[in-house]
């Protein structure tokens, strides 16, 4: 091993909270060290949020096509056609241009960006390729990765990450899971024109969300001509051929396809840290143990984001790195992330907002009599002039005597970007009363939450 290089702090893992929280000791002056092995960004940057997304922009501008133009006397001539190849050079140059962005910040707030892979060699001590490194407070920022099913053939298919490495898409694909990563996927790759199945193991997609988006999702796939199976548990896949596979099912049904997706669930990165030399305790499954400032069971060691598998969304990792660095270097004591009223979007065709407590949480916590449940639905104005008319499904969960809105929920076209002004109202403590004294924006869908009755 080559001589040891010291800091004030080092930062395992260069996704999102590990940016935010390395820039964030920097500014406050602290020798930082920020240790990555792949490219920066994480999975959010690079496997996840961004190209998703992109994807899904460009799915929605073609159902938006094939359901609406017509309906606003629209004529393209021949039916638009998507060149997946171009979109895919377009949506990786832009990755590759975050990539820059994210070294520039780094550069501007002088943290050493360290390549390659840590392994802790005690509690303030990690080796990196040959190298060591010690810090005086270590972070973990290392993430997670998808996870296929232990069963027969469960090697064949793509995961989430191997979506982004598609160069052409597949005429038929199979999405197992009915989380949020299979019923995103699958909405892109029908809207992209795939033969699109999905196969759910529970009674319906979404099952842990508020009834609403449930309901409302299933009723929005069967108009839409959505391929969804639930209750249909995979045994086994078997491959017939250059891509052809076929899927068993515990019931004995069968199923072949060109393509196989698992979307069944993500597992931390924590295997190969020695985090047992750090004292670092880790949950069954794998995930670290940290309290409510991030603190791990080892001696200044700490851990954000998903490898904690406390709430597995980019800003809140973002939000706990930077609160935590707050904590370390700004003399901000009590610095820490509220975990309650997190909003979180699911890209679904159309999209699905939610913050707060579902109506079943409510009913579970608080007796009925102090429960007001508000909801409707309705055909938003972007279609009512079409021949494909799309609904939208909307509910407020409010309790106590003033109606405190605890939870809201939606899912319809810009839930999206309507969602984040109500998540401040809700983690302001508005009422129902609140809500109704708003004036309402007309012609909008966003106007239901003020006008329920």
């Amino acid at each position: 091993m080559t001589r040891t290089k010291e800091y004030d702090y080092l930062v395992i893992g260069g996704g999102s909270g590990g940016i935010a929280s390395a820039n964030r000791a920097g500014m406050h002056g602290a020798k930082v060290g920020l240790i990555e092995e792949h490219n920066l960004g994480g999975t959010c940057v690079n496997l996840g949020c961004v190209p998703k997304k992109v994807m899904w922009y460009v799915a929605e501008m073609m159902e938006s096509i094939d359901h609406y133009a017509e309906g606003y006397g629209l004529e393209f001539g021949n039916k638009p056609k998507l060149n997946f190849k171009k979109m895919v050079e377009n949506r990786d140059k832009y990755i590759k241009f975050l990539h820059g962005a994210y070294k520039k910040g780094l550069d501007g707030n002088k943290v050493d960006l360290i390549r390659g892979r840590a392994v802790f060699v005690d509690e303030s001590t990690v080796e990196v390729d040959g190298k060591t490194y010690t810090a005086e407070h270590i972070m973990i920022a290392t993430g997670g990765k998808p996870k296929r099913l232990p069963i027969p053939g469960g090697e064949y298919g793509m995961v989430s990450d191997d979506i982004f490495d598609l160069k052409k898409l597949p005429k038929s694909i199979a999405v197992i899971g009915g989380g949020y990563i299979g019923v995103e996927m699958s909405g892109i790759f029908h809207a992209m024109g795939v033969d699109t199945h999905l196969f759910v193991r529970k009674p319906q997609p979404l099952y842990n969300f508020d009834s609403i988006i449930c309901e409302g999702f299933s009723e929005l796939a069967e108009v839409e001509g959505r391929k969804i199976q639930t209750n249909k548990t995979v045994t086994e896949v078997k491959k017939l051929g250059e891509d052809k596979y076929e899927l068993v099912f515990e019931d004995g049904s069968t199923h072949e396809t060109e393509m196989v997706l698992w979307a069944t669930g993500r597992t931390p990165n924590t295997e190969g840290l020695n985090l047992e030399a750090a004292g670092v305790n880790l949950y069954p499954g794998g995930y670290i143990e940290v309290d409510q400032y991030q603190n791990t069971t080892g001696n200044n060691v700490y851990a954000v984001g998903d490898v904690t598998g406390r709430v597995e969304l980019t800003p809140v990792a973002i939000a706990a790195g930077r609160q935590l660095s707050e904590r370390l270097f700004n003399d901000k004591k009590n610095a820490k992330v509220d975990y309650d009223n997190i909003p979180t979007v699911i890209f679904t065709h159309p999209p699905i907002g939610t913050v707060g407590m579902t109506e079943e949480q409510v009913y579970d916590l608080y007796p009925e009599e102090y429960i007001k449940i508000y909801k409707t639905s309705f055909t938003s104005m972007h279609s009512s002039i079409t021949g494909h008319r799309q609904k939208a499904y909307m509910k407020l969960v409010c309790v106590g005597k003033n109606e405190k809105v605890v939870g809201l929920h939606g899912i319809g076209k810009g839930m999206d970007e309507i969602l984040q002004g109500f998540a401040v109202a809700i983690q302001m403590g508005a009422t129902k009363k609140d809500f109704d004294r708003t004036i309402a924006i007309h012609p909008t869908a966003a106007e239901e939450f003020v006008t329920m009755k």
